[in-house]
């Protein structure tokens, strides 16, 4: 440490003494301190060196006691300064690895590789109140989440919560939040300056303990999407009789699984032309054959008509031989190929080779 920036100053009575066997001459010996003494020296220390330690993760009776302590240290000798500086650097050495402290310090480490449903338990295993900052774990909910909160919540809430998020993700949960309720809360972070730390924490803890008591999500998709998915796969008359008895149950739901459905005869309408040589290099050459042979359905055969069309002219004009010399399909047989057809779209799709369009919802 530079002299400008040291810790210890020398002053009367704060040096122990001894006798120096050679010569008889005093010395200056470390003094006797506890280990609360020992720690607020370390930490005056790093904090003079501009060291950055995140006191505000200790507990607060610990925070407490720790500036307590430093308030009753005084002037330290060097002599002392190096013992408790070597002592520390000695047990620094001998750590071999750290745990986070606390139930809620092992979840945040764990966040994301355990399951969610077993970090949901433990949350609320934990029960007392959590160490650490609530708001670090409130940055982190997507946008569309803090808007849900900030609806349920009051107006002063829902600007304290506003405040202390980070601009770009408090411009978010604006964006998601009606017209009229956004300006409301904007208004209201005018009114927060007189808000003390105490109730800023009080709301963190407060909202974070809303997230622990959400149910936790068991499916990666959404009902809808889900259905779809299924339905993919299954023949359409079987597809068809059940989309029709999903309208008559709920309607709503019903226009949501249509969105989430790709069939065969989707291809024409939300396929790129530049992405057919893609898809056809993911299909053998006689299930194509069977698919577009097979092709009853107007929009299927408008799908076939696409894909010729997509393609390169000698390409097309053999595959229009192959199909007149196929001949008549079974319906069992096309409906397996046109499914394979569909299962490559998705496979390219999912990993991002190809973009489908939004399919135009109907009138």
């Amino acid at each position: 440490m530079q002299d400008s920036i040291a810790l210890v100053h020398s002053a009367p009575g704060l040096t122990a003494t001894a006798t120096d066997r050679n010569n008889g001459e005093p010395r200056v010996v470390p003094r006797n301190l506890t280990a609360r003494q020992k720690a607020a020296i370390v930490v005056r220390l790093l904090l003079s060196d501009g060291a950055d330690i995140p006191l505000e993760e200790l507990p607060d009776e610990l925070q407490e006691r720790l500036t307590l302590q430093l308030g009753q240290m005084g002037l330290v000798d060097r002599v002392t300064l190096s013992a408790v500086a070597e002592e520390f650097a000695d047990a620094l050495n001998g750590v071999g690895l750290a745990f986070p402290h606390g139930l809620a310090g092992a979840l945040d480490a764990v966040n994301g590789k355990i399951a969610p449903t077993t970090a949901a338990r433990l949350r609320k295993v934990a029960g007392m109140r959590q160490v650490g900052d609530p708001w670090l774990r409130l940055r982190d909910i997507p946008a569309a989440d803090l808007a849900h909160i900030a609806l349920a919540e009051s107006t002063e809430v829902a600007a304290v919560m506003l405040s202390k998020l980070e601009t770009a993700k408090a411009a978010q949960m604006l964006g998601q939040l009606p017209g009229p309720v956004a300006r409301r809360i904007t208004y209201a972070v005018s009114k927060t300056s007189n808000v003390t730390p105490e109730a800023v924490e009080r709301i963190g803890w407060s909202l974070a303990a809303q997230l622990d008591q959400r149910p936790t999500p068991v499916f990666d998709t959404d009902p809808g999407a889900r259905v779809g998915a299924i339905l993919n796969q299954t023949p359409p008359a079987t597809r068809d009789g059940l989309l029709d008895a999903l309208e008559e149950e709920d309607a709503e739901f019903a226009t949501v699984v249509r969105q989430s459905i790709f069939t065969f005869g989707h291809i024409a309408t939300r396929v790129s032309a530049r992405d057919v040589p893609a898809i056809l290099r993911e299909v053998e050459q006689s299930v194509l054959v069977t698919a577009l042979a097979g092709a009853k359905s107007a929009a299927d055969k408008g799908s076939v008509e696409f894909l010729l069309a997509s393609m390169s002219s000698r390409m097309a004009d053999n595959l229009r031989e192959e199909i007149s010399e196929r001949g008549t399909v079974k319906l069992a047989d096309a409906e397996k190929a046109m499914t394979q057809i569909v299962g490559a779209v998705r496979s390219l799709v999912e990993n991002a080779i190809i973009v489908l369009a939004e399919e135009e919802p109907e009138e």
